[in-house]
């Protein structure tokens, strides 16, 4: 029975080059591999545990995660090859056969791979960023994997984009190496309106919202005057939101919208609408109202002043105000690469 079974161990299925390949020899080479994936598994695990728990350095994690868990396979992969029985001297005709192969179809993938390490190297996404592509989607960078990045927008959807994208296209990194932005808030007031009470009206009521930075000569929330429009005042609230907020860009802009038409209700400021003016000047030899009392319309009347409301419920400031969920690897990903 042992020498039925050497016999079959080595029974030579085919020849590479001078080497002669065994079914022991594969199944053996099969083995090596099989348990360099289980390692790269088991050490990229421990990695991941290690990166959620710590508050700092969960960047240079992340690369020592893919190093190692890249290493390891390919260890494994040459391991394999040579238990097999193939010496590297007849890897030249394989590393042909590899070759054509790309070729003929796997530049897509190496290209995305190389990518990938680009992206991990270069530092300029980093895992928990808030990035915006070309096309307008915006997210939080979740995973940079060998063939694409994961990120994640607001509304909890995971956009999948190839690492090449990331490299070759215009990428907006609105929070690079941890960093808030400024923000413009349009707004507009009827014509009239005091500018004054409407910077101070709209700057109180930001600076009240709990996710807006304290003032500083770096970090000033102002009010700009930016035009004017045909029935109105144009400005412009700039206003510095700490880090959690600005990764949630379409909640931050409705708490500001929403906290500002509350200031201008309370203060009287009247908030326009559009409005066309229309002046007579003679109709059948009649001059001012006279001319109006001939087609019969009333004298104009000014607008009564808002009345003060009481405070109201802002959900979008409520949603900003939520801390921002941290990055988790896709528990159905397979650890390894």
């Amino acid at each position: 029975m042992q020498s039925d079974f050497e016999r079959v161990e080595e029974l030579v299925l085919f020849t590479i080059g001078r080497t002669p390949v065994t079914l022991g020899g594969i199944i053996a080479g099969a083995l090596v591999v099989v348990m360099a994936f289980v390692v790269a598994g088991v050490v990229a695990f421990a990695l991941r545990r290690l990166r959620n728990r710590v508050r700092y350095g969960g960047s240079a994690l992340y690369i020592v995660e893919k190093l190692v868990t890249y290493g390891v396979v390919i260890i494994g992969l040459v391991a394999g090859l040579s238990t097999v029985g193939l010496d590297f001297s007849s890897l030249a005709i394989f590393a042909g056969a590899v070759g054509v192969g790309v070729g003929l179809g796997l530049q897509g993938v190496v290209k995305e791979f190389v990518s990938g390490l680009v992206l991990i190297f270069d530092r300029v996404v980093n895992i928990g960023d808030y990035v915006e592509l070309e096309d307008g989607h915006r997210g939080q960078v979740q995973e940079i994997g060998p063939r694409a990045t994961r990120i994640r927008n607001n509304d909890n959807i995971d956009i999948i984009v190839p690492n090449s994208h990331l490299i070759e296209g215009t990428l907006v990194n609105w929070t690079l190496h941890g960093q808030t932005r400024r923000i413009h808030i349009p707004f507009s007031v009827a014509y009239g309106a005091d500018k004054n009470e409407v910077r101070d009206a709209v700057l109180a009521a930001a600076r009240a919202l709990p996710f807006t930075m304290p003032e500083s000569e770096v970090h000033k929330s102002q009010v700009w005057l930016v035009g004017f429009g045909d029935s109105a005042l144009n400005f412009e609230l700039l206003v510095w939101p700490d880090l959690n907020a600005a990764k949630r860009p379409n909640a931050m802009q409705a708490a500001y919208t929403w906290a500002i038409d509350d200031a201008l209700r309370a203060a009287n400021i009247e908030i326009p609408f559009p409005q066309t003016d229309l002046r007579i000047r003679s109709l059948f030899g009649h001059e001012g109202g006279k001319a109006l009392d001939v087609l019969q319309l009333k004298q104009p009347y000014e607008a009564a002043p808002s009345k003060v409301t009481a405070a109201t419920t802002n959900d979008a400031a409520e949603d900003v105000s939520r801390p921002v969920e941290e990055p988790q690897p896709d528990a159905r990903a397979d650890p390894a690469p």
